[in-house]
């Protein structure tokens, strides 16, 4: 199926790696122009030049740390002086570090805030009004599978992964009428190094072995294995291009049929 996504102008956030890296990749072999961020500059630019190697448009970049927010209007004014618009905005971040209420204190939970839902607000609150001028634009936010069912342990993820759900289907219903489609995406165990961190953290903790933390994983998601990042890209890119015309305020989990929530 073709996308009908080239010459399509995309600003991909934290995507130096992982999911973020993986979805730039997708969108530029469909042909858009994809512009990558990332905080640290040498990945950033290994990214790129990996991106370049199956990319059907132009590839550019900036540093960007998402949790300033003159780092998000800067990376967004610098996709409008590039390529003049932009079309596709997939809003991506970190994930906060494991651990229970009791343990978070009050700055972890404002570092939370300003990583996970805080750099979603002034990004799309800096792309839309370019979309809305264009009276089109798709926004993909890619939340986690704790947005319908919690993951033990990581309370900080839950709480605001939830709220990103929250804030893009309320502008899903105000950005509608100018053809912005709005989507959150949730990954279930996806095989990237934040997974990986995080099975290491939870091994440590109750002293067996990785592999079997990752057996007993497996053994919750129906397909019998862990998904990979071009899969998880593979759904994004769907909802980034012309090709969605009628999906927007919905939730959607890449997850293997792990999470049996409605």
């Amino acid at each position: 199926m073709d996308l009908k996504m080239k010459n399509q102008h995309a600003l991909v956030m934290a995507s130096s790696s992982g999911l973020g890296k993986a979805i730039a990749m997708t969108l530029a072999e469909e042909g858009a122009h994809v512009f990558l961020t990332s905080r640290d500059q040498e990945r950033l630019s290994a990214a790129v030049a990996e991106v370049r190697t199956v990319a059907q448009g132009k590839v550019s970049s900036i540093v960007c740390d998402v949790t300033k927010p003159e780092d998000i209007e800067a990376a967004v004014q610098a996709v409008i002086d590039q390529y003049g618009t932009i079309d596709i905005l997939v809003n991506n971040a970190g994930g906060p570090p494991p651990g229970h209420f009791i343990d978070m204190d009050d700055t972890q939970w404002q570092q939370a805030f300003d990583l996970n839902l805080m750099s979603f607000i002034r990004t799309m609150k800096a792309c839309l009004p370019h979309m809305t001028a264009n009276r089109y634009g798709r926004i993909v936010t890619i939340a986690s599978s704790s947005v319908k069912q919690p993951i033990d342990g990581l309370i900080l993820s839950n709480t605001f992964r939830t709220a990103v759900m929250g804030l893009s289907k309320s502008l899903a219903s105000e950005y509608g009428e100018y053809n912005i489609l709005i989507n959150t995406l949730g990954p279930g165990r996806i095989e990237t190094d934040r997974l990986k961190s995080l099975e290491h953290a939870m091994a440590d903790k109750q002293a067996v072995s990785v592999d079997d933390i990752q057996q007993l994983h497996k053994a919750t998601i129906p397909v019998g294995r862990y998904g990979q990042p071009e899969e998880f890209a593979a759904t994004a890119a769907f909802l980034c291009s012309a090709r969605n015309s009628y999906v927007t305020g919905q939730t959607f989990l890449v997850d293997g049929g792990m999470v049996k929530a409605l």
